[in-house]
Order: structure tokens, then sequence, then C-alpha cells
């Protein structure tokens, strides 16, 4: 049983975020965790002292919250009607990410999925604040749907890698489901630096082949901007999922994962898998 977590904020996006997932795995036994979380504007020093329900706050944004998550509940039950699909509700008086954190602990998440601009994204800000964060904080896979995605199954999946790091099992598990239920191929892609490949690298690549067996296909693309090289593939290959890792150690984030993070709410306009730091 997978365990699935759905932040909303009731926007178009957040809708579609949620319908993705529910399609994704709609094979799956799951149970979706349909989250928000409200955090009521403070006018007086007091509030910070005393529980919301003191100003008869907490009690309102509460039930406002739990109503409109019972109404998309009902929503999404009537409309796709899985018998291997059910849904809890979840919502909580604390800032956003605190509470992903928590849940994701207590829950024991195995995703998370997410529109990648909430229902105020400015249009210069390519990500949301709270998908950035929970990106790099969160330490489950996160995918991320852009604003009016219309669904493909995950098909051809692109994994982008400077081949800088290890591949263990575990942590492309993920990955290797989903590929899996969907019959997907793997296009690992590689963009040369000009440079041949280090032995590490070559052990790196020759695992990666072990591991991802004959779902992969392996691409060595010439010297190229990394995003550029993402988007001339995704169109020519009509990728339907782009798969990344984000790994604190060496740097691959720094000249690949934070340009992406900053870049590809703007480049693509595709869902984003991140797979946490390995």
């Amino acid at each position: 049983m997978k365990r699935i977590l759905l932040p909303t904020d009731f926007s178009d996006n957040a809708f579609k975020a949620i319908t993705y997932a529910l399609r994704v795995f709609e094979n799956m036994e799951c149970t979706f965790y349909l989250f928000h979380t409200y955090n009521p504007p403070v006018y007086e020093v007091e509030y910070l002292l005393l529980h919301p329900s003191d100003f008869g706050l907490g009690d309102e944004y509460l039930e406002n919250s739990q109503t409109k998550l019972i109404e998309l509940q009902r929503s999404l039950e009537e409309q796709f009607k899985n018998p291997k699909h059910k849904f809890l509700i979840h919502t909580a008086f604390n800032s956003f990410l605190n509470e992903v954190l928590d849940t994701v602990e207590n829950e024991s998440i195995d995703y998370v999925v997410m529109g990648t601009k909430g229902a105020t994204g400015a249009r210069e800000i390519l990500l949301g604040t709270n998908t950035v964060h929970v990106i790099k904080r969160v330490m489950r896979p996160v995918i991320a749907v852009p604003p009016n995605y219309e669904y493909e199954a995950p098909k051809e999946i692109l994994f982008p890698t400077d081949y800088e790091i290890e591949y263990p099992k575990g942590k492309f598990e993920p990955l290797l489901e989903i590929a899996e239920q969907h019959r997907s191929r793997i296009n690992v892609m590689h963009v040369s630096t000009g440079y041949e490949l280090t032995k590490n690298q070559k052990e790196h690549q020759q695992s990666l082949k072990k591991l991802l067996g004959s779902t992969a296909l392996f691409h060595d693309l010439p010297s190229d901007d990394v995003i550029h090289a993402i988007n001339t593939f995704h169109t020519q290959e009509n990728i339907n999922l782009l798969v990344m890792v984000q790994n604190k150690h060496t740097f691959f984030e720094r000249l690949f994962i934070e340009p992406v993070i900053k870049k590809i709410g703007f480049h693509i306009t595709l869902p984003f898998m991140v797979i946490p730091h390995l």
C-alpha cells in the first residue's frame, strides 16, 4: 500500500497535480492524504501568545479547511471511482513546510505529489516557494506537476545524469516501480563536458546499466548547456516524465540540480520527479 501526500491550496494547479497522482498510481493500492494547512493572519500581538481558538479564528479556519477537503474528497471519489484508492484528509494550523515534514515522518509517506505553483504564483516565479522547500527538505520522492498539464502516461522517462554519484537500488525503487507500472522506457542522458568519463563515472555508468536493465536506453550527447539539452531531447523524443536526483555532496547539485530547479518551471512543461539525496 503506497502512502501519497497530496498538498492542496484548492487552486486549479493543485487539482491538476492531484488528478495526475491518481492516474499515475491508478493500478496501485494507495492511501492518498489530501493535505492543507492554514495560518490565519495575525492582527494582535496577543495572538502569538494564545491559542487561535481564543480569538475564534482557529475554529473558523479549521472548519473551512475541513469542509473544502471533504468536498475535494467527494469530487475525486465521484470522478475516479477506483476501489484501489482511499482518501484521508489532513488539515492543521501550522506552517506548510513544518506540517509536510511532520506528516511525511508520522505517516510513513512514500511520495509527495504537488503543483509547481500555487493560487497566487506570479508569472515571474518559476517554482512556487512551497515546491522548492519541499524538494529541498523532504526525504521522499517529490513529483511536481506544472500548470495546465494535460495527463500523459509516463511511457517515456528522461533521467539526465553526470555519473558522478552511485546509484543504490533502494533509492531508485520509486522510478523503477513507476516504469514497471507503465511499461516505460527510461532514457538515461549524459551531456559531455568535453572530457572522457573518469574511472568512477564509468563504474557508476555500469552499475546504472545493471540496475535499469532492458528498460533503459543510454544517450551520450555532445557538449551543451544541460537545460538546452533537456529541452531539445524532451521535444524530439516526446518525454512524459523528467526524473532528477538531488545530491548535496558533489558538484552535481551546484551545476545541475539548482539550475534545473530554478528554470524548470519556465522551460519544461512536463512533470518532474526529484529523488532525494542518495
